[in-house]
């Protein structure tokens, strides 16, 4: 099918690639004139799709994706659907779709997981959305996720999607925290000669074994210590969400809580659990932080 995805970024371009390489037809739009963009506005991009027109945001959480869904309220037309397939809050999500009604414009949001290795090995999609408008785009959506039964899912009605996503990031957190200090007591104790590698065995046969594990392995082949990899990890919003909409379901949620504070508190603190975290979003979702930014935190 046609799609436009705005926003060919670290994320969208690799989606596009796929997209592209799956035989659909992706017209594209940046901000940046350097990014291979196929039109140079939004309104070029509106036009140069056939109608009912589907249109994928893929930009930056906050002004940028609300400013870019309230214009193209104002180019499409009645039965055109628009995607947020960023990291929004999920209560935006709701406004998002009321606004674009009025104007007969249907909406999805669309969590999505997979960072930079997703042009290969597909992306998770967690889908909020009208049974209607999930359908009309499923070709999409299935182009995307990883081959297999799983990958996919519709998770609920709008919001639902990010709700999802916000609750992937929030166990992510916890699961990175658990490895961050399973290393950290490793590289203190006189039992263990080689934590990293004694890690990366658990990758074989072992419960705890997960992607994650294989991405903490790329990370440490030649940094076993990590000690070039900077203490400080940032929290991109998803955790202290999910903490927050937690805190009023009656959820006890200690373990995504502690990761989150142990984010906050990295900003000035040196510590091994927080390197193992740092590496390994830049494995997956190529976030990388240099040791000379840390004075800026």
């Amino acid at each position: 099918m046609q799609m436009g995805m705005i926003g060919l970024g670290r994320m969208g371009g690799n989606m596009v690639k796929r997209l592209r390489e799956g035989g659909h037809e992706i017209v594209g739009f940046d901000m940046n004139p350097e990014s291979g963009r196929d039109m140079d506005s939004l309104e070029a991009l509106v036009g140069a799709l056939k109608t009912p027109r589907v249109v994928w945001v893929m930009v930056p959480a906050g002004v940028p994706t609300e400013s870019t869904i309230a214009k193209l309220g104002e180019l499409l037309e009645p039965g055109d659907i628009v995607v947020d397939g960023g990291n929004s809050k999920y209560t935006e999500d709701r406004e998002h779709a009321a606004s674009l009604a009025q104007r007969g414009i249907g909406f999805l949001d669309c969590g999505v997981s997979g960072g930079v290795w997703g042009a290969e090995r597909g992306y998770a999609l967690m889908v909020g959305g009208s049974a209607e408008d999930y359908a009309t785009v499923l070709p999409i959506f299935e182009t995307l996720k990883p081959e297999g039964e799983y990958g996919l899912v519709h998770a609920g009605p709008v919001g639902g999607g990010h709700f999802a996503k916000m609750v992937h990031n929030g166990i992510e957190y916890g699961m990175m925290q658990a490895f961050g200090e399973g290393f950290a007591t490793m590289m203190r104790s006189e039992y263990v000669t080689d934590p990293a590698k004694t890690m990366a065995s658990w990758r074989s046969g072992s419960v705890v074994a997960s992607w994650l594990l294989d991405l903490f392995e790329n990370a440490t082949k030649d940094d076993p210590t990590l000690h070039n990899v900077p203490p400080v990890a940032n929290e991109s919003g998803e955790a202290k969400w999910m903490v927050e909409a937690a805190l009023e379901l009656g959820v006890p949620t200690p373990t995504t809580a502690a990761a989150l504070w142990q984010r906050q508190d990295s900003r000035g603190a040196a510590d091994d659990i927080l390197r193992v975290v740092t590496a390994l979003r830049a494995q997956f979702g190529g976030h990388v932080t240099k040791i000379d930014e840390i004075a800026t935190h």
